[in-house]
């Protein structure tokens, strides 16, 4: 049975993580910073060493296409990101690119001409960690974010999506949103450690679970530090960590499904010897359900609200992003349970608790996703790390796949 080159795909992933390499091995490669545009040139000239033509949309997704028996059909099309966290890792989004173009290698190497395209999609600014919201490019592409709302957001220094594509060379003229694919699969580690705990070297996912980001604004008074006395005292940093708190026994409510998480934390005008007045934090609500994560936003907003009102404080919360739980297709699902099964690897069926940009893509076309373990489940981090046999199994369950759907007449 047709397999992919795995020491090649390995191979290839290691060279990937040399551009922008962190000190603890780990990889930077923020979206559309100078690392960024490295590692898109690298795999730019990849594709064209494997006789792929290569265009770009207008918010900088990048394609790479290779030529099927009926010019005019859509493309089955693969990929992933390339930017990566602040510190991140090797795998994280750089294996669903490269897991792709292997599948192409080998087909080339088979000499496989298929019916349909195939194209490998780097989509930009997935993470999130320069501008926001994450999987930014996808959104746009598949008309869930207007253009001109993703070309106008703008990093920490102010710098806009339209600057950054205008001096990395990838303001493409594709149309946004763009034309769907005949099917989209994509590769990726599974960033958590259910696989690995479970002994199972392959996923099928079948959905993404719903995500709410909320942002949050609790105002108090400043005051001295040394001479207000405590029941005087409105302290928003007590109050923040009061409802930081009150999220873990809300999360309880929720088991198994539910996760809160909050990721950022500031004081504004802080001081040293001043009673913080005026905070902000983020929160991070996760459940595999719609109507369940609807219930965590609602039972939030009351506790917050009474914990603000027992303290004499007021707080603010705005939804920031929402991305409701997505069901993937069910034959490009079973696609790649048939692939499994013909190569014979033990598997499970996963619902993928990140958000991914195949769950944008989800609305715009039939996809679905593969899970490989990650080593410990570590992702966003710089030691995030997979094992070679496991990211070679999720190529040739990729390659096997898309095969069956760029052969298929209809």
């Amino acid at each position: 049975m047709l397999k992919v080159n795995g020491a090649r795909l390995w191979s290839s992933l290691m060279e990937m993580a040399a551009v922008g390499a962190a000190p603890k091995g780990g990889v930077r490669r923020l979206a559309l910073t100078e690392e960024d545009v490295a590692g898109r040139a690298l795999f730019a000239r990849w594709c064209e060493d494997a006789g792929m033509t290569l265009s770009a949309d207008r918010v900088g997704n990048l394609f790479a296409r290779r030529a099927g028996k009926l010019a005019q059909a859509r493309p089955v099309a693969s990929g992933s990101h390339l930017d990566t966290q602040p510190e991140g890792g090797r795998f994280d989004g750089v294996y669903g690119v490269l897991a792709a173009l292997e599948v192409v290698r080998t087909l080339n190497d088979a000499g496989i001409e298929t019916d349909k395209p195939i194209e490998i999609v780097v989509w930009t600014n997935e993470e999130g960690a320069r501008f926001t919201p994450a999987m930014l490019g996808s959104a746009a592409f598949a008309g869930v974010m207007p253009l001109e709302q993703a070309l106008a957001s703008r990093d920490g220094q102010g710098v806009s999506v339209a600057d950054a594509l205008v001096a990395s060379g990838y303001a493409g003229e594709r149309a946004i949103p763009g034309t769907p694919f005949d099917a989209y699969f994509e590769a990726h580690i599974e960033q958590g450690p259910i696989l690995e705990e479970n002994g199972v070297p392959i996923g099928v996912v079948t959905g993404g679970q719903a995500i709410c980001w909320l942002d949050v604004r609790v105002q108090g008074q400043a005051a001295h530090a040394g001479t207000t006395p405590m029941r005087f005292r409105r302290d928003a940093m007590f109050a923040a960590a009061e409802m930081a708190a009150s999220l873990e026994t809300l999360v309880e409510m929720f088991a198994p499904h539910g996760l809160v998480t909050i990721g950022e934390l500031g004081i504004r005008n802080a001081s040293r010897n001043t009673i913080a007045a005026d905070l902000t934090f983020t929160v991070d609500l996760r459940h595999h359900e719609d109507v369940r994560i609807a219930e965590m936003e609602s039972t939030l907003r009351e506790r917050f609200a009474d914990i603000a009102e027992r303290r004499g404080l007021t707080v603010q919360i705005d939804q920031h992003w929402v991305s409701p739980a997505t069901p993937f297709d069910p034959v490009c699902v079973k696609a790649v349970a048939d692939a499994v099964e013909a190569l014979d690897y033990r598997h499970q069926r996963i619902v993928s608790g990140a958000g991914h940009d195949a769950i944008h893509i989800a609305k715009h076309c039939p996809t679905a996703m593969i899970f490989i373990p990650c080593v410990n489940g570590l992702s966003h981090n710089e030691a995030e790390d997979a094992l070679p046999e496991d990211v070679t199994r999720g190529a040739d369950v990729l390659l096997h796949a898309m095969l069956a759907r760029a052969q298929r007449a209809s």
